[in-house]
């Protein structure tokens, strides 16, 4: 059994690869060849253990994350193992494929749920996360118009943005929650933010709101604005968002119906619809869950035998 740290699984899983992987993994799921077991937490003294996984058949892997989270700071590892023999296969850190999976998947619930010539974002969070998905939104979408709102470091994304995407049409500028807000065609929330950040009133028909810094009950991002005017909430798994997704949970009786929130998967598949107009208004609510982190943990271990394998016969 091999362990693949953070270093190498950077030199391995990109966006180019992952977004396509991930993809798979949640039609999988949507068609009934995937099962994902939800997030368990368990607390003592300050230290939080959490546990979530997957079996993916297609893919010939199942796994678990394992995570310690003291005073804010997490700490990822993934156990792999092989499902045609079961056979553990390989541990990886996974501090780097939780950074990418997160914001691959939102690149998939851009592509699906945004409307076709959305060209303008606001991302609200300068830390790993709110980094990682304004690299992987420039890279992956149309999106081309960045406003980037944060507490600190804000020039630096900006200028990371800019110098690295301009050949691509992008331009990055910094901004404040409200001017970013209004007029955006999506809208990424990647905060550790308690409360929401912004007005929902203050939305453009036909955006979509992408919030992915929350996965506890009792914190949020949105408002319950945003969820009313909502046509459509999008989520990774129901049940687990249920649990989880404190912007949904912490929401007033009857601010939307949970009748009407659908898996990213049955979207991908076709099997539920998202956006029916252009003016329509989607949110998709993300928790992360354990199928991304056995996908990518996969693709990781896949690439990383076959560097193997190649490096022997050279």
């Amino acid at each position: 059994m091999i362990h693949l740290n953070d270093a190498q699984i950077d030199a391995l899983v990109g966006f180019d690869e992952a977004i396509p992987t991930l993809e798979q993994a949640f039609r999988a799921l949507s068609r009934g060849r995937a099962a994902v077991q939800r997030r368990v937490r368990t607390e003592a003294g300050g230290v939080k253990l959490s546990t979530l996984g997957a079996v993916l058949p297609e893919a010939g892997v199942t796994g678990a994350k394992v995570y310690t989270t003291i005073n804010g700071r997490f700490s990822f590892s993934i156990v792999l193992f092989s499902t045609d023999d079961g056979r553990p296969l390989a541990t990886l850190d996974a501090n780097a494929l939780t950074r990418i999976r997160t914001a691959a998947t939102t690149v998939l619930a851009v592509r699906a749920l945004a409307r076709d010539d959305a060209r303008t974002v606001a991302i609200f969070g300068t830390g790993v996360q709110g980094r990682a998905h304004a690299q992987a939104l420039a890279a992956h979408t149309g999106l081309q118009s960045f406003r980037i709102v944060g507490l600190e470091n804000v020039e630096q994304v900006v200028d990371e943005l800019n110098a690295r995407h301009r050949a691509r049409g992008v331009k990055a500028t910094a901004g404040e929650a409200a001017e970013a807000v209004r007029d955006a065609d999506v809208i990424v929330t990647a905060t550790r933010a308690t409360g929401a950040l912004f007005d929902g009133a203050t939305l453009a028909p036909g955006a979509m709101v992408a919030a992915i810094g929350s996965s506890l009950p009792y914190t949020r991002e949105l408002d319950d604005t945003t969820l009313a005017r909502a046509s459509r909430i999008v989520v990774e798994l129901h049940e687990q968002a249920r649990e989880e997704a404190g912007d949904l949970v912490q929401a007033a009786p009857g601010t939307f119906d949970w009748r009407n929130v659908v898996e990213l998967g049955d979207v991908l598949e076709g099997r539920a619809s998202a956006r029916v107009r252009s003016e329509d208004i989607v949110v998709y609510k993300a928790v992360g869950i354990g199928l991304q982190d056995v996908a990518l943990a996969g693709l990781a271990w896949r690439k990383h035998v076959a560097r193997e394998a190649a490096a022997q016969r050279a």
